[in-house]
């Protein structure tokens, strides 16, 4: 296989790219939870939300980045045994050679197509690969759980010695997504015992 070293080096290039990819990413949510302190403190309480959701989605790309860098770490070492045994198939030279465009891309779902190809080339696939590809499908989705940028909010409010005032019904306790919760739970008790009384 000609240039096999070449897409070698480009998918240990990629694997760093995809690491630097994540060490941003963790950048970001450190510039975004300064930011939520600096809302809070200001009493804007929407706009810090904003930037507690972008802190959430900075971490979960981090981790997917990370996530993704191992895996196609794991890959070239593969690829890497393969050549020096002298296996490399016709079918896997054909995926090496598709292979540089994607990676250049950082475009994690089609880098995860281009390594399941790798992967269906290799005899075993063993069960952590396809544990880490289930994790990685179910993190690349964008949003952001409400219960995750509550506690990141009472988080920074702590970290800065401030009091998070989310508007809450007097005498509510509990962290803010069960008081809003069991708001919304007691008016619907309601509704439906005003409708119960109408009948």
């Amino acid at each position: 296989l000609t240039s096999t070293a070449e897409h070698l080096f480009n998918l240990k290039f990629a694997a760093k790219e995809l690491n630097r990819n994540s060490k941003k990413c963790d950048k970001e949510e450190k510039a975004e939870k300064a930011k939520i302190k600096k809302a809070i403190q200001k009493g804007n309480m929407e706009v810090a939300r904003i930037h507690a959701e972008n802190a959430i989605r900075q971490k979960n790309q981090a981790i997917n980045f990370l996530r993704m860098s191992a895996r196609v770490d794991a890959v070239a070492a593969r690829v890497q045994t393969a050549v020096t045994m002298g296996k490399v198939t016709k079918s896997m030279a054909g995926v090496v050679k598709s292979m540089d465009a994607t990676l250049k891309s950082m475009n994690l779902e089609k880098i995860s197509a281009l390594m399941d190809k790798f992967e269906h080339q290799f005899e075993t696939l063993d069960v952590q690969t396809q544990q880490m590809e289930d994790t990685m499908s179910n993190t690349t989705t964008l949003t952001t759980p409400q219960n995750q940028v509550d506690m990141l909010l009472q988080e920074m409010a702590d970290e800065a010695g401030l009091d998070l005032n989310m508007e809450l019904p007097q005498g509510q306790t509990g962290s803010v997504g069960t008081s809003v919760a069991s708001a919304e739970q007691d008016e619907l008790s309601q509704r439906l015992a005003r409708l119960r009384d109408q009948v």
